[in-house]
C-alpha cells in the first residue's frame, strides 16, 4: 500500500484532493443513495432483478454521488472556508481549481450517462431529470430554506429510473417509494444541517434546520413518520409479507432512537445520527429481499 501511495504522490500529486472532493473516503452518502435504489430494483423485478441492471445502478450510484459532491463543493467554494466542518475542502483551500472541479463533474456525469445508455430509452429520458436535480440542488441553499427537499428529489430519482430500467414502466407504487425516500432524505439531511446551523446563520446559507428552528426535532419526527407511512402503504399495495413488516418495525424503532440521540442538538450527536441514517435504508432492503426470497421458496 505504501508503494502505491508513493507512486500516486509522484505521478498524480492531487489524488488525495480528488478523493476528498468526490467523498470516496466517506461512503455514507453513497449508501444513503444505494439502498432505496435497491428497494426499487427488487420491487420492480418482484425479487429477481436483472444482474446487469444491478451492476449498472450500483456503479451509477457511486458515480453520481461523487458528481453531486463535486458540484456541491463548486457551488460552496466561497463559503466552505467559513464553516468549521468544511474549511479544509480542496476548493475552499485552493488545492483544486473551479475549472478542475467542473471538468471532474463533467467526466463523472459522462461516465454515468454511458451506463444509462446500456438500459432502455425510457430510463435514458428519465436520467435527464436526475441530472437536472443533481446540478440544481447545491445552489438552492442561496435562495430557499428548503435545499434538503431538492436533495431528496435528487436522491430519490434513481427509484423511477430503476423501475423504468427493469420493467419499462413507473407504476404508482414507485412514487410511494419515491415519497418515502424524499421524506426520509429531508429528515436525515436536516440532522446534517443542524451540525452547521450556527455557521450557516452567520454566512447566510439557508436550510431546513434554520427554517424549523426549535421545532427541528419535532419536524424530523414528522418527516420520518411520513416515510414510514408511505412505506406501509407501498407494502400493503405490494402484499409484502412478514419480513418487510418486521423490517419496517425495526426501522421505526431506529428512527425513535435517532430522535432520542439528537435531543441535545449537539454537533457531534447530530453528525453521528446522520452518519448512521443509512442503516434504515439497509433494514428496509433486507425486509424486501427476504420477502421475495421466501416467496420464491414457498
Amino acid at each position: 500500500m505504501t508503494a502505491i501511495t508513493d507512486l500516486l504522490n509522484r505521478h498524480w500529486p492531487q489524488w488525495q484532493d480528488w478523493i476528498a472532493i468526490t467523498r470516496l473516503d466517506k461512503p455514507v452518502g453513497s449508501y444513503l443513495l444505494l439502498w432505496p435504489t435497491l428497494w426499487a430494483l427488487w420491487v420492480a423485478a418482484e425479487g429477481r432483478p436483472d444482474f446487469a441492471l444491478v451492476v449498472i445502478f450500483i456503479l451509477g450510484v457511486f458515480l453520481m454521488r461523487s458528481a453531486g459532491c463535486v458540484i456541491n463543493d463548486f457551488a460552496d467554494r466561497k463559503v466552505d472556508g467559513h464553516v468549521k466542518r468544511t474549511a479544509d475542502r480542496p476548493l475552499a483551500t485552493g488545492r483544486l481549481t473551479s475549472r478542475q472541479a467542473l471538468t471532474g463533474f463533467g467526466i463523472l456525469v459522462g461516465l454515468s450517462f454511458l451506463l444509462v445508455l446500456l438500459t432502455n430509452t425510457y430510463t435514458v429520458l428519465l436520467s435527464f431529470g436526475g441530472l437536472f436535480l443533481a446540478a440544481l440542488y447545491p445552489f438552492m441553499k442561496r435562495h430557499t430554506h428548503l435545499p434538503q427537499v431538492f436533495l431528496g428529489a435528487a436522491f430519490s430519482w434513481a427509484i423511477p429510473m430503476a423501475f423504468a430500467a427493469q420493467s419499462n414502466e413507473v407504476p404508482a407504487v414507485a412514487w410511494l417509494l419515491y415519497a418515502a425516500n424524499l421524506s426520509w432524505t429531508v429528515a436525515y439531511d436536516t440532522m446534517y444541517a443542524m451540525v452547521d446551523r450556527d455557521d450557516d446563520l452567520q454566512i447566510g446559507v439557508k436550510s431546513t434546520a434554520i427554517l424549523f428552528a426549535d421545532l427541528d426535532i419535532f419536524m424530523i419526527g414528522v418527516l420520518q413518520g411520513i416515510a414510514v407511512f408511505c412505506l406501509l402503504s407501498a407494502g400493503s399495495q405490494l402484499a409484502l409479507s412478514w419480513p418487510f413488516w418486521l423490517a419496517l418495525s425495526a426501522g421505526s424503532l431506529f428512527f425513535t432512537w435517532q430522535l432520542w440521540s439528537i435531543r441535545s442538538r449537539g454537533r457531534e450527536e447530530c453528525f453521528t445520527a446522520f452518519r448512521q441514517s443509512h442503516w434504515f435504508g439497509l433494514i428496509i432492503w433486507i425486509g424486501i429481499l427476504l420477502h421475495y426470497l421466501l416467496a420464491q421458496f414457498s
